[in-house]
């Protein structure tokens, strides 16, 4: 029996899941801003105290590691590995559009052909987006990247793809893109803990852990401070 902590910071999203053989027990989420600090370890004592389950009973705990927020990644894996450090656990990273992508595949309300490609964003600033592309299994077909949205944006797959848009980047790419037949946007998605689930148990069994001393977030991007307004 596997027993997996789920963290998910990157985006407004703070959410945490409790999955058991691949199989989500409880979670706790909030989408708000600047709230996951306070928060983070308050929903993880309550998803442990409502499982009947210690901090002892974990086998591994999973971190959606980036492209994200440069805090919100910063608090969800500094959790993640203070938890790992203290519990000796192993460490399971999983890209958050990656798991994005999979939110939407296990979500049997969206129709889903093998003709459909899945877009995953993240909002970064202006019309600029963190964002990939996945076919109908989960595979990744265009690698992460930190993308201007114009006119021309994916063109070359919109031409022969019907492609979903979602996350809290697309929002604001629909009166660029939208006009294209085949580009269809997914609104009210919200990262989750949940959306971790088979790619945490898969990479669990198949032993795929991080080296906890060295592992950091994957920011795409270096950070840059902005000023405060005075």
């Amino acid at each position: 029996m596997s027993v997996i902590l789920q963290i998910e910071t990157a985006t407004t999203s703070c959410s945490v899941a409790l999955a058991i053989d691949g199989t989500v027990a409880a979670f706790k989420q909030v989408n708000e801003r600047n709230i996951h600090a306070e928060v983070i370890t308050l929903f993880i004592d309550e998803l442990l105290n409502t499982a009947g389950l210690t901090y002892n009973d974990l086998d591994a705990i999973a971190v959606s590691c980036g492209p994200g927020s440069y805090t919100g990644l910063r608090i969800g894996v500094s959790t993640a590995k203070g938890l790992c450090f203290a519990l000796d656990k192993p460490l399971i990273a999983i890209e958050t559009l990656e798991a994005m992508a999979y939110g939407i595949l296990s979500d049997k309300a969206i129709a889903i052909n093998s003709n459909t490609l899945l877009c995953p964003m993240i909002d970064a600033r202006r019309m600029e987006v963190y964002c990939a592309l996945f076919n109908h299994e989960g595979v990744m077909v265009r690698p992460t990247a930190a993308d201007i949205i114009d006119d021309h944006s994916f063109s070359e797959f919109l031409n022969n793809h019907k492609i979903l848009f979602f996350g809290d980047g697309a929002d604001k790419c629909e009166t660029v893109l939208g006009s294209n037949n085949n580009a269809q946007f997914l609104p009210a998605f919200v990262n989750s803990a949940v959306h971790l689930t088979q790619r945490a148990v898969e990479k669990f069994n198949n032993k795929e852990f991080e080296d906890v001393a060295y592992f950091e977030p994957y920011y795409l991007k270096d950070f840059i401070a902005g000023k405060k307004a005075l």
